[in-house]
């Protein structure tokens, strides 16, 4: 079963990295700084915000950014402080604001509490009984995989972490086209006790991303 899920994810990442090379080519990270002015408030002017009630968006994916801001004017994910801005945003304009912020770079935060990271990293790296490693999707250091959905995690607040985690624990995905979000994420994340999503948590928002 687990071989035909993963063959499963690579086909739906394959042609997934087909439809979005035209849109890829055709983003305009120069347009779409102008067009991210709405998000600056809540997401800081390079896309790492200062607050931890919204996720760091620097560095993140463009299909990802892209499919979230769909997702969000579709009402499929529910995010009620964003609603009003992407009304109004055309598939070229999520592309290109998803263009702009793929391009700044994340600003990682440090681990208030070493011995929670440690046990973190641990998970991240090695798995447990029941767990597979979040390095195999996510890569060594948190960048993800974009062709696949696997979104950038390293450098993300703690707590946005922790609370998006506690989601995936209780059978949270984001739209119906979401595979990994029903066949990884949320099967993962029920196996995750509380104190396993802390220590993960607190250990991502220290990883560097690789340059």
């Amino acid at each position: 079963m687990a071989s035909l899920i993963r063959f499963g994810l690579v086909a739906a990442a394959v042609l997934l990295g087909v439809q979005t090379f035209a849109a890829a080519s055709a983003a305009d990270p120069v347009a779409g700084q102008e067009k991210a002015s709405a998000c600056v408030a809540c997401h800081g002017l390079d896309g790492n915000s200062a607050d931890p009630a919204n996720p760091k968006i620097a560095g993140q994916h463009r299909e990802y950014l892209a499919r979230h801001l769909q997702l969000v004017k579709s009402g499929e994910r529910q995010a009620p402080t964003m609603l009003e801005f992407v009304q109004g945003l055309s598939e070229q304009d999520m592309q290109d604001i998803g263009a702009y912020f793929a391009t700044q770079k994340g600003r990682p935060g440090n681990a208030a509490d070493e011995a929670l990271a440690a046990k973190g990293q641990a998970l991240y790296r090695g798995g447990a009984a029941g767990l597979p490693s979040c390095m195999g999707c996510h890569g060594p250091t948190g960048r993800g995989n974009p062709a696949a959905r696997y979104p950038s995690l390293g450098g993300q607040h703690a707590s946005y972490t922790k609370t998006q985690l506690e989601r995936f624990r209780a059978g949270m995905v984001y739209g119906k086209d979401d595979v990994a979000g029903k066949e990884i994420m949320s099967q993962v994340a029920k196996n995750l006790s509380d104190a396993d999503i802390a220590a993960l948590s607190e250990y991502l928002q220290g990883l560097h991303s690789a340059e």
